[in-house]
């Protein structure tokens, strides 16, 4: 703890950091919760399962296509405003999404929740770096975007177990959660630094030029397809085991979210010892034997219990292993890079929710499963062709991305 107490006035600095990550707790709660809480959305408002789980679709699509896009039209706005505004869209929209009438209203309101999460997440992040020593910003970037980890790991099964009669609940949760960080920081985050000059749209997507960038982004867009084909329709493909009961689900959830937090721990450690090429290549076919059985292993309960701890760590020590990827292309330019790999991120999560909802239709609430391991062997496939050459093993590649006219090589500037 005394780790975030950083300069006088130390305890503030720590509280702002805090409030900070309670944003982005409530960001990562509203994008993932809904894996619970769907069956209940599908039957309030009279539409399918498979249906229902557009919302999902439509939040990440958004995300994904408007983040570099606001990114690059806020960059003039002081950081205060734009954390500000970000936060105050995704909490409103949260509101409405509570009280949408319809599905069709229901869909509106999530794209309007991306928005805001969209302007939001990467703004924290470029806080709080400002609110430290240049020596303790990446504690401080860890403390932020650890609010994002806490959401898997208690936010979704506490907005599960609140929402399990009714999942507008949920979403008033959801809504508390950002109103109490907007509150928090419109009170205590006063003075902040004007930004830095920040790259155009063109020049954030410059790097896309690179084939190594293309083809880890590719690979990172297709684990989230395979990944979240499976985790969007969640209750439906634990049915079996939970029998319906939402405290089991809640309790499956919450093993998962605590084994996401040790996957995460582990793959820093893994990637550090073996490089993130042998990492990404052995998770992913790890993942693949894991998704290949999931039509069995989530039948009963203490089989899918087992499934919620490997799964997760597996799925996160591969996260780790892509962002350590697709920075060790070109460090000087990781800001670009990483926003670039998020977009990949969230387009995958969209796609997935057209897979799954085709696959669901097509194969049935259990065998469906087996093509979200297909999309794992697709992603296995990219990854060993596009890693074969590039980033060596260590991970410690010192090459540069082409950013605008000119090779940059120094600071980054994203």
């Amino acid at each position: 703890m005394r780790a975030l107490v950083f300069d006088a006035p130390g305890g503030l600095v720590r509280l702002r950091l805090l409030l900070l990550a309670l944003g982005t707790f409530a960001v990562g709660t509203d994008g993932m919760v809904t894996a619970g809480i769907l069956p209940l959305v599908a039957r309030d408002l009279n539409v399918s399962i498979s249906v229902a789980g557009q919302m999902v679709t439509v939040f990440a699509l958004a995300y994904g296509i408007l983040a570099p896009v606001l990114a690059t039209a806020t960059a003039r706005w002081p950081r205060r405003h734009a954390l500000l505004t970000g936060l105050a869209v995704f909490t409103a929209a949260n509101a409405l999404t509570a009280l949408a009438p319809s599905y069709g209203a229901l869909l509106g309101t999530r794209v309007l929740a991306a928005v805001g999460a969209a302007l939001y997440t990467p703004t924290a992040s470029a806080v709080a770096t400002s609110l430290v020593p240049p020596e303790r910003r990446g504690r401080a970037i860890a403390v932020v975007m650890g609010g994002l980890t806490v959401a898997t790991a208690l936010g979704v099964p506490l907005g599960t177990w609140i929402g399990r009669t009714d999942w507008r609940l949920t979403m008033w949760l959801v809504t508390g959660l950002g109103a109490a960080a907007f509150a928090g920081l419109a009170v205590l985050l006063r003075e902040l630094p004007q930004p830095a000059a920040a790259l155009a749209l063109r020049e954030r997507l410059a790097p896309l030029a690179d084939r190594r960038v293309v083809g880890a982004a590719a690979t990172t867009f297709l684990i989230f397809v395979a990944f979240q084909t499976t985790y969007i329709y969640y209750t439906v493909a634990t049915y079996p085991a939970t029998g319906g009961s939402q405290d089991r689900l809640t309790l499956l959830l919450l093993v998962s979210g605590i084994a996401a937090v040790a996957g995460s721990q582990l793959g820093g450690r893994l990637v550090d010892a073996w490089g993130p090429r042998v990492v990404v290549l052995s998770a992913l076919a790890a993942y693949v034997a894991v998704a290949a059985a999931a039509p069995w292993t989530l039948r009963t309960m203490p089989t899918a219990l087992a499934a919620s701890v490997v799964t997760p760590v597996i799925g996160w020590a591969l996260a780790v292993a892509q962002i350590t990827r697709i920075t060790s292309i070109a460090p000087a330019n990781a800001p670009v890079l990483v926003s670039l790999s998020s977009s990949a991120t969230y387009l995958g999560m969209a796609a997935a929710g057209g897979t799954g909802s085709l696959a669901l239709e097509l194969f049935g609430d259990r065998w469906f499963l087996l093509v979200g391991a297909g999309i794992a062997v697709l992603a296995l496939g990219v990854a060993g062709v596009t890693t074969a050459h590039g980033v060596p093993l260590d991970g410690r590649h010192q090459g540069r991305v082409r950013v605008g006219v000119r090779e940059d090589s120094s600071q980054p500037r994203g």
